[in-house]
């Protein structure tokens, strides 16, 4: 499985779709086995949902998130984790360890 984190650097961004990178990390058996940083495609509707989920992302976590990028994750089986803070790799391994407390709150600002 791979996890994708929106980030700036190391740290997780407060808007998915402004993210400077994305860190993706490699899942095997709960626990990362490799890890990598990809800068941002571009912001365009609709476009980084589906950019990630031709890599093969299960799982994205970013700090907020507008309805219509949480709806097309959801459309592809993509688990949508926002509202999280802090490090990106400390993250992923609370969310792996099922200590990850988030909000959960999606961004309205930009509609569908």
């Amino acid at each position: 499985m791979k996890i994708a984190v929106a980030s700036e650097g190391r740290n997780i961004t407060e808007h998915f779709g402004h993210c400077e990178n994305f860190n993706i990390f490699y899942i095997e058996d709960k626990k990362i086995v490799k890890s990598e940083s990809i800068p941002n495609p571009g912001h365009r509707p609709g476009f980084l949902p589906n950019y990630l989920n031709d890599l093969g992302v299960g799982v994205i976590i970013s700090g907020g998130m507008g309805s219509g990028a949480v709806d097309i994750f959801r459309e592809k089986g993509i688990e949508v984790v926002i509202g999280a803070r802090g490090d990106a790799r400390d993250t992923v391994e609370k969310y792996l360890g099922g200590t990850l407390e988030f909000s959960g709150s999606v961004c309205d600002e930009h509609g569908r």
